[in-house]
């Protein structure tokens, strides 16, 4: 009171006092004389008091009595000026507080009378306000005199009076109880022993309290009294009193005041035992009374409810229940249950509204709820009171739409829409519709059945904002507006929802806090919130069980009723704001529920908004076959006491969207109306929101928005989303413009439900997993055995949540992608399509999600995250599969660089492609593949490289397309080459692998087992390698195994030096032979049936029409190469323990592929065999070079025609060539083999060459068109590689060998060739040349006899062999050889047949002659060189070439070729030259005794041959002829006469014979003259005739051998002169005039000149050389030439005349000496 104590206003306060007592004294001086007296005095009493106290307002109040005194005189006087004058002094005096308790209370009996006297009643309410609001210095009797005073002014008839004094008895009444607020205040650090009051008759036993609270206690009391209409205990004096003004008394008072009846017991007291049971006793005629049960104006026999009391008492209850409940939880209990009876149809609408309106009251206060819940619900024996509340509004509302309003019927302006029949038409004319200017705007309503209820807007959110408990000056009840109730128990509902999860949440949140505070500092692992309940960490975690308790309750209690009403609500409601709220309510229950791990009202909600999202009827079907499914939960909620209204079936609700349903056998259409998109929404806005606590009812929620996202034709796209489809995908679905715009939010809100699944902890999202695969299972259900599109809402949904949860992938992985490989196993093609989608979008996202840690060192995540891509492998459905391997493609060329470990998998997943999986998955999974070897080989670990050799090597395999296989070949050998590139690193990272596996195996006690061990990793991954090329090399395709052979090859000669020296062994005998064996197998039991064509329009040429010549070509290939290994790396492998095994092993291989009956095969095998035999052998010691061998080696030229061709190559890279071997054996060079081993490996060769050749050359036993007959080629060959291997044996080659050699070349010279082979063969008959084979035969021969010439004394044995097989071969010039029985067109008798090539038979014999002819011609030179060999000689070998030549000697004509008796002349010449000689030498010995008679009648044969010169024969060819002939003659003259005595004497005389016989023209005389001219040989005789002359004497007889020669010689010539004369004489006589045959004449001229000659020369000779007998046959001619005088040519004529001359000798006597 700052304002009223300062000395300004202090001095005011003085004057103003001053003043008002001057006035009072004027005003009452004429009047009133002693009032001015007292007046006057109060002056003076003023000024003193002013003057003396230093504390005037002190002093003031001391002497208030004194100073007010004139002013209650003043107020006695009755005078209303002066009445007024002195209140208005008093009040000042009161609002300075200078009034004193005595002077109050005369201030108020002053009033009282005043009062009584009805004087200026407005301005005493005043005083008496101020009076008790300034100061508490008004108690007890003067107080309730006071309040008595105001309640009596209340009841005066005057109405400003009555309001005024009813407004100032509130503020009394309150300022009554503000001061024992103050009071406690004041003492409240004084703390009184509380004494328990006795609740005992004397109400007034208040001793205890100070004396605010006793005036407050004794007044609170006395409104009871006074409302109970009994007498007041203290407000004495009351005369009137109205029940309805003493219940507003007590509700403000209850209001305004509860601390105070709750802080002091006896108050406490006052409300237990007054308060309620009057409430209670008033309430009961609104108990009682049922509406209906009689007429208004009949009297009542129950006590009609009266509207103001029982509002008001409403009113009372609401504060009682509010502030006191703690203190009244039984007289609560009853009043609750009264409310709720007030909600009963049966009572009067303003009753039940404003039984609502309170009820709402206490909605909108959770923590009193709860309090309901914890005292009555949660207590065994107790009303549900908590639970009947919400059950009432349910109920209620039901009623409401069940019961047509009996509300005042002026107010409904149409009865038509409460009783509408139900038909729309109907319908369509209730009251919602207001016509505003025309327009039509529809009112918020509900609308169930035919009864609209408008939605009024009652109330703001959260506050209970009352309209009929507000109207305290009411008397009648009001009309209620329809609707009024239902909105307002609608917003009951809403507070109520709102309220309880608020308070729940609240708490749980704290909870929460506090738990995970507690979790902490334990460091227990963080739990959700469903086990929570487990941690009994301290004292809090008690007390949140407790509250958890009441929490489960209150949901519990509340969740049935709540549900049944909203339903309904959410069926009528026509309104989209009042659905909002409806399905806002729900969510949030159903949020709470899930929170509170309350399963069975958490799914009953979701399952109200799934249902409120589906068209009507098609929800019960979904939703109770998801219930089905899931029977191990209850979701329905029939099983509690809850009236569950069914939807109501016709809708008032726009329709926006018409569309297929979901399901088996779609029945029609179903429709969607705006209500049910408001529902959707809800129900993804729950989803999305509170996913954490939907646990098992995300089936529920999927199923249902899965259904919609169906009927809307919501079609998945890229990573899950949904989109709008097509018109086109779904022909039945319809959707207004509305619902279009709303698709793409649905569609958004759809993508992001899914993606807050991020922010949901495990368990939940494990629940959000399980039921979209659950959900899925049914769509896969749905879709078998039909081929109609599926619902993809799950598989597209699990791939957005896989997508968004990829920071914690490796909790949901397993389930996630178990269940799309189920999908994409699925027979519909659609589903197969989105689940394979799905799984591989899901794997690359995983691979490229930056994880923490990241995947390079998270490898067991990587592997987990690309096993669901190996296991895809598993399915067979090609798109699927085509799809994976686009998904390998794809992550190689974004994820390559860093797979890692995970390259196995992928690798894997390529390998995985078969044969039988279609050429386009076959060429992606290539395609991925060669991205692998092109770009990744350097980034894989090398443990891998092997699997990629594998899955090369098994698309070389596959047969679907050719080009696949070829490439992958050249992929292995791109591989090869990056092996050998990066060979060293490859090398050390196997080998530290190796040594961690090994370390592994040996602690587990195993063997570590891998393909090639125990070889080093690096070569096993070459082993693996070859090995895989070995099997392409076999594949049926033949351009498969000509490339995959190549490749081998290649790649073992390329990079073969790598391998370490060991691992060669494992290469020759499990690579190399291994593949011989099977390409051997696989060639001989090939199909010999013709291929048509190649594939496609290929034409396949005839040299590769059957299966037998395409593996022909494989088998040559595979030999060649193996055989060039041998060749080049023998430095390697000879130092292998078992060289000579595998040498053998290939002598086998290259025998069988020689005697196969496949040209093309043999001829090859023995090119190989070429190959090997041109390995250079080792140094010797002596000559043993530093480095080692094989690198500088200089490689001998073989002698004869096959040179070592291919051995001039270097046999190694260039590249440390010496490291490398010297990696074998530390520094060593190989161990070389000595020689005896490698003269083995030649021996070996040697057996094998001789087994091939004696079985390819010996003749077939049958002969029959399909006889196989060896190839010249092949033949050439074969003879071809003696030379060069006899180079190697010759030192032990015996004759046994040489005899077999023998048999060989004989049996290939003998085969025949083929009739079509012939033209290439043999040119031509006329050309005289050796085919290639008979060349090599004569080389063989020719390399030998030079060896043997070189060779040791033991050697030389052989030649006698060799002019043997020479001979043979000279004999085929008239005798070609047989080749078994099989018969051929012998090129022969040129003569008489022109030959024909293409001979009706199928073999040629070949034109032996050349050949013959050039054996013979090397039979001569040997035999130049040979012929004084010991060997020779004693072997009779010139007799054997007589022999031989007799032959085509004797047959001459009759040879085959005109060459060939010729060419045998001069070789008899020329061998005879050289061997007579020796046979003169050794003709004591008797070596040569049979040759004589040989050679007789070899010269005898062709002399005097039988056959006769051709018909065509010109007679220079004659004469050529005939000089051959001379020069054997002249060859006799010169070697065989002159040595007569050394020579058998039958021999010479056979000569002898021979000549004469040759000497004489006798031919018959049957021949014509012209043939006789040309037949006679005068020039053969004339010589024949000479040399039996020139050896008919001899000057130097020397031995009588000589002399023997002569004679004969001498005898034989005369007798043919004799002969001749004779003969010409008697032809010339029978020719007469003719002249005689020319050669007749040259003869007898030749004998005449022989004569002349003879008889010159016997005069020369020694006479006693010349024998008597001779001399007589001399004369004896002249008698014959005396004769001839007579003939007519004048040449013999003179001829004669020489011939007669010498005769003259013989004329003169004889000398004495003749006689004897």
């Amino acid at each position: 009171m700052a304002g009223t104590s300062s000395p300004e206003a202090v001095k005011k306060l003085l004057e103003n006092m001053q003043g008002d007592l001057r006035s009072l004294s004027l005003e009452c001086r004429k009047k009133f004389p002693p009032v001015k007296e007292a007046a006057e005095s109060g002056i003076i009493k003023v000024k003193t008091i002013a003057a003396r106290n230093s504390d005037i307002l002190a002093a003031l109040k001391e002497n208030s009595s004194e100073v007010v005194q004139p002013f209650l005189m003043g107020c006695g006087t009755k005078e209303p000026k002066i009445t007024q004058l002195c209140l208005a002094a008093i009040q000042r005096l009161m609002s300075h507080e200078v009034v004193s308790e005595a002077a109050a209370g005369n201030i108020i009996n002053m009033l009282w009378q005043l009062m009584e006297n009805s004087l200026e009643e407005l301005k005493l309410l005043q005083t008496v306000l101020v009076l008790l609001t300034t100061n508490t210095v008004v108690h007890d009797e003067a107080l309730s005199k006071a309040i008595v005073l105001c309640f009596r002014l209340h009841f005066t008839k005057d109405n400003i009076t009555n309001n005024t004094a009813a407004a100032t008895v509130r503020q009394v009444v309150t300022v009554v109880f503000e001061r024992v607020v103050a009071e406690d205040e004041r003492y409240k650090d004084t703390i009184d022993q509380p004494i328990t009051v006795q609740g005992n008759s004397n109400r007034r036993s208040v001793s205890t309290l100070k004396p605010c609270a006793k005036d407050a206690y004794m007044l609170f009391q006395d409104l009871c009294q006074l409302v109970n209409a009994d007498a007041p205990y203290w407000l004495v004096g009351m005369t009137e009193m109205t029940r309805t003004f003493g219940l507003e008394l007590l509700e403000s008072v209850l209001n305004d005041f509860p601390q105070v009846f709750l802080q002091h017991q006896e108050f406490s007291f006052l409300l237990k035992e007054r308060v309620c049971p009057l409430v209670i006793k008033l309430f009961s005629p609104n108990i009682k009374f049922r509406q209906g049960s009689s007429t208004s104006s009949s009297p009542a026999p129950v006590e009609k409810p009266y509207f103001p009391i029982c509002m008001r008492l409403l009113r009372v209850v609401s504060v009682l229940i509010k502030q006191f409940y703690s203190l009244l939880v039984t007289e609560c209990e009853i009043f609750l249950s009264l409310l709720v009876k007030f909600l009963d149809a049966d009572k009067p609408q303003w009753l039940r509204a404003v039984a609502v309106e309170s009820i709402h009251r206490l909605c909108v206060q959770p923590q009193l709820l709860r309090s309901f819940c914890q005292s009555y619900d949660m207590k065994q024996h107790s009303t549900k009171v908590f639970r009947d509340i919400v059950n009432a509004l349910g109920s209620f509302i039901q009623s409401l739409f069940l019961v047509p309003s009996t509300g005042n019927t002026s107010v409904t302006p149409n009865q038509t829409g409460s009783n509408a029949s139900g038909n729309t038409g109907a319908a369509q004319t209730n009251p919602g519709v207001l016509g505003m200017g025309g327009g039509a705007t529809v009112l918020p309503a509900f609308e169930y059945r035919g009864t609209w209820i408008p939605i009024l807007n009652v109330t703001v959110q959260g506050s209970a904002k009352a309209t009929y408990l507000e109207m305290l000056d009411k008397v009648e009840p009001p009309t209620i507006p329809e609707g009024y109730a239902m909105s307002v128990a609608f917003h009951c509902l809403l507070d109520l929802v709102r309220g309880i999860t608020t308070m729940i949440e609240g708490e749980l949140g704290e909870a929460e806090t506090v738990s995970q505070t507690s979790t902490e500092t334990t460091s227990l692992p963080a739990q959700s919130s469903e086990q929570q309940d487990l941690q009994s960490v301290s004292d809090q975690s008690e007390k949140e069980l407790v509250s958890r308790a009441v929490w489960e309750e209150m949901v519990n209690a509340c969740w049935c009723g709540l549900l049944a009403a909203l339903s309904l609500l959410l069926d009528a409601s026509t309104d989209e704001a009042a659905t909002e709220n409806i399905l806002k309510a729900e969510l949030t229950m159903a949020a709470l529920c899930g929170k509170l791990g309350l399963v069975t009202s958490r799914d009953a909600f979701i399952t109200a908004i799934c249902k409120g999202s589906l068209p009507p009827h098609y929800a019960l079907t979904v939703l109770n076959s998801t219930t089905a499914a899931l029977s191990s939960k209850s979701y329905s909620i029939q099983g509690q006491n809850v009236q569950m209204i069914s939807p109501s079936s016709e809708s008032h609700q726009q329709v926006v969207a018409v569309g297929q349903p979901l399901a088996l056998q779609p029945q029609g259409t179903v429709m969607l109306t705006s209500k049910n998109i408001q529902c959707m929404r809800t129900l993804l806005n729950l989803a999305h929101c509170h996913g954490a606590v939907l646990g098992t009812s995300w089936q529920l929620v999927l199923a249902t928005l899965q259904h919609l996202v169906w009927i809307l034709g919501l079609k998945p796209g890229v990573g899950g989303a949904l989109k709008p489809g097509r018109a086109a995908e779904g022909p039945s679905t319809v959707l207004t413009t509305a619902v279009m715009t709303d698709l793409p939010v649905i569609s958004n809100i759809l993508s992001r439900l899914f993606e807050s699944s991020q922010y949901l902890d495990d368990v939940s999202l494990h629940h959000l997993i399980n039921a979209l695969c659950s959900l899925s299972l049914e769509a896969m259900d749905m879709a078998y055995g039909n081929n109609k599109e599926p619902s993809l809402f799950a598989v597209a949904k699990l791939l957005e949540t896989g997508l968004v949860n990829m920071h914690r992938i490796e909790i949901l992985w397993r389930p996630l992608t178990g269940h799309l490989l189920e999908v994409c196993q699925h027979p519909n093609s659609r589903m197969r399509e989105w689940g394979a989608e799905a799984l591989t979008s899901l794997i690359k996202a995983g691979l490229t999600f930056s994880h923490d840690p990241p995947l390079s060192q998270n490898q067991r995540l990587q592997l987990l995250l690309l096993n669901p891509l190996k296991e895809l492998s598993n399915i067979s459905h090609p798109d699927i599969r085509i799809k994976q391997l686009e998904c390998v493609l794809q992550i190689l060329q974004s994820q390559g660089d860093s797979l890692g470990p995970g390259w196995p998998l992928v690798l894997g997943v390529m390998g995985a492609i078969r044969s039988d999986q279609g050429e386009s998955l076959i060429r992606t999974a290539f395609q991925c593949l060669q991205l692998v070897v092109t770009d990744f080989l350097p980034t894989m670990p090398c443990t891998c490289l092997q699997i990629v050799v594998e899955v090369a090597g098994s698309f070389g395999l596959h047969n679907q397309e050719l080009n696949i296989s070829l490439t992958s070949i050249g992929l292995l050998w791109n591989i090869s080459d990056y092996f050998f590139q990066r060979g060293e690193i490859i090398e050390k990272e196997l080998n530290k692998e190796e040594a961690v596996l090994q370390k592994q195996a040996e602690e587990k006690g195993v063997m570590l087992n891998r393909p090639f061990h125990p070889a080093p990793p690096f070569d096993c991954l070459w082993l693996c390698l070859y090995a895989k090329l070995g099997e392409l090399c076999v594949d049926p395709r033949p351009a498969v195994r000509k490339s995959a052979g190549q490749t081998l090859f290649s790649t073992i000669g390329a990079h073969g030096t790598l391998l370490q020296h060991s691992t060669w062994h494992t290469v020759i005998w499990k690579v190399l032979f291994h593949l011989l064996d099977r390409v051997r197998e696989a060639s001989t039991t090939a199909d010999k049936e013709k291929i048509e064509s190649g594939g496609g329009n290929i034409l396949i040429h005839h040299s590769r029409d059957t299966a037998e010549k395409q593996w022909a070509e494989t088998w040559v290939l595979t030999l060649a190469g193996v055989a060039r290994i041998f060749n080049t790396r023998r430095y390697l492998l000879q130092p292998l323990g078992d060289f000579s095994q595998a040498w053998d092993v290939l002598l086998d291989h290259i025998q069988s592929a020689a005697l196969s009956k496949n040209n093309e095969v043999s001829l090859a095998a023995l090119k190989s065999f070429q190959e090997i035999l041109q390995i250079v052998s080792p140094a010797r010691d002596s000559e043993k070079p530093e480095t080692p061998p094989a690198i500088n080696v200089s490689v001998p030229v073989v002698v004869g025609t096959t040179t070592a061709t291919s051995l001039g190559r270097s046999f190694m890279r260039t590249d440390s060539i010496g490291e490398r071997i010297g990696r074998y054996n530390g520094s060593e060079p190989p161990v070389i083999t000595d020689e005896i081993e490698d003269l083995n490996l030649w021996w070996a060769a040697w057996n094998s060459w001789y087994r091939i050749g004696s079985e390819s050359t010996r003749p077939p036993i049958t002969c029959d068109k399909l006889t196989f007959i060896p190839s010249q080629p092949f033949l050439t060959a074969l003879i071809q590689i003696f030379p060069a291997l006899y180079q190697h044996i010759k030192t032990g080659f015996s004759m046994d060998d040489l005899q077999k050699l023998g048999v060989i070349l004989h049996g290939a010279v003998s085969v025949p060739i083929s009739s079509d082979a012939s033209p290439f063969i043999l040119p031509s008959y006329t050309e005289a040349v050796l085919t290639s084979l008979q060349e090599a035969v004569l080389t063989a021969l020719d390399v030998l006899q030079k060896a043997i010439c070189v060779g040791s004394e033991s050697m030389q044995i052989m030649y006698p062999a060799i002019f043997d097989q020479l001979l043979a071969f000279v004999e085929f010039s008239c005798k070609p050889p047989q080749y078994g029985q099989l018969e051929t067109k012998h090129i022969a008798n040129a003569k008489y047949n022109q030959i024909q090539l293409f001979a009706p038979a199928e073999w040629v014999a070949l034109n032996y002659v050349p050949f013959a002819e050039r054996s013979l011609e090397v039979v001569v030179d040997l035999y130049q060189k040979t012929a004084c060999h010991k060997a020779v000689v004693t072997e009779k070998v010139l007799q054997n070439i007589i022999k031989t030549l007799r032959i085509p000697l004797s047959l001459k004509y009759s040879c085959p070729s005109e060459s060939t008796w010729k060419l045998a002349v001069s070789a008899l010449l020329k061998v005879l030259s050289i061997g007579l000689p020796v046979a003169r030498q050794h003709a004591s010995s008797g070596k040569f005794d049979s040759m004589w008679p040989e050679l007789a009648n070899t010269f005898e044969d062709f002399l005097f041959t039988k056959s006769t010169p051709p018909d065509n024969l010109s007679i220079q060819e004659f004469q050529k002829n005939e000089s051959i002939d001379v020069e054997v003659v002249q060859l006799i003259s010169t070697e065989i006469l002159p040595y007569a005595n050394f020579i058998p004497k039958d021999f010479v005389g056979q000569i002898m014979t021979m000549l004469n016989k040759g000497s004489i023209h006798s031919q018959s005389s049957s021949f014509t003259e012209a043939e006789i001219d040309i037949r006679m040989r005068e020039e053969f005789s004339k010589v024949c005739f000479e040399t039996l002359l020139q050896f008919s004497f001899s000057n130097k007889v020397t031995t009588p051998q000589e002399g023997y020669i002569s004679r004969m010689a001498l005898s034989v010539l005369l007798k043919r002169s004799q002969d001749v004369l004779h003969r010409y004489i008697e032809d010339e006589r029978l020719s007469g005039k003719c002249p005689l045959p020319r050669q007749q004449v040259t003869e007898i001229i030749f004998v005449l000149k022989a004569v002349s000659t003879l008889i010159d020369s016997l005069k020369k000779t020694q006479p006693e050389n010349v024998d008597a007998n001779t001399w007589a046959q001399v004369i004896a001619l002249y008698p014959t030439l005396v004769e001839c005088i007579t003939c007519s040519s004048s040449e013999v004529c003179s001829a004669l005349k020489e011939a007669l001359v010498p005769f003259k000798d013989f004329m003169h006597p004889p000398a004495p000496k003749f006689c004897y």
